[in-house]
């Protein structure tokens, strides 16, 4: 397996089109699985269940995406992995939901890191935490395709996003709950480096 990172923002388009062709290469056994680890310029992009009621400002551009789930928000300071593994290879039987349940571990196994306690919710996608000062929020979204048992697209942890610019969005259509990073929980800074580092110690996880 490769992992590749990104320094610089990349552009949404150039994202996916990258995703479509490497997911088509593994499919074919031109090239090898593939973890991509990146950071988007502010963007908003909606998922194939987005309601467009949603949408409350679009401040900025809006992406259309084949992901599974609904609007979500990417910008600097949120570390996205892009996932691209052949669950065929990976899994007696291939099967979606342990490949989401698995990718979930993976986020709270790299936030444990951090001593910060990742938990799943029942009916709410995303990793949550027990935000500073009461209640919670999530942390950590995850949205995900699969071609021919081939992954793509992913997850995103808010490591000191801009928290404001979910406020655009219902994000992934949950209302009754905020979002939070690692730094405000933390109170803190945490380096996007050590980040990426507990995502590639914690890829066993597949």
């Amino acid at each position: 397996m490769e992992w590749k990172t990104s320094a610089g923002p990349v552009d949404y388009p150039e994202a996916v089109s990258f995703m479509e062709d490497r997911v088509a290469a593994i499919r074919e056994g031109r090239a090898c699985e593939l973890v991509w680890l990146l950071e988007h310029p502010a963007l908003y992009t909606a998922g194939t269940s987005a309601n467009d009621a949603d949408l409350l400002d679009n401040r900025f551009p809006v992406y259309k995406t084949g992901r599974g789930g609904q609007y979500t928000y990417h910008g600097p300071g949120q570390l996205v992995a892009y996932v691209m593994l052949d669950l065929k290879k990976r899994q007696q039987v291939p099967d979606i939901k342990k490949y989401v349940f698995d990718l979930e571990g993976w986020i709270i196994g790299a936030l444990a890191c951090f001593g910060i306690e990742g938990e799943r919710r029942e009916g709410r996608v995303g990793i949550w935490v027990a935000r500073p000062g009461g209640g919670e929020a999530k942390i950590a979204a995850l949205g995900v395709r699969v071609r021919h048992w081939v992954t793509f697209h992913g997850i995103a942890i808010n490591v000191d996003p801009d928290l404001s610019h979910f406020a655009g969005i219902v994000p992934c259509g949950i209302r009754d709950y905020g979002v939070t990073s690692m730094r405000e929980v933390l109170g803190r800074n945490v380096a996007m480096a050590e980040v990426e580092a507990a995502l590639r110690a914690g890829i066993h996880t597949f």
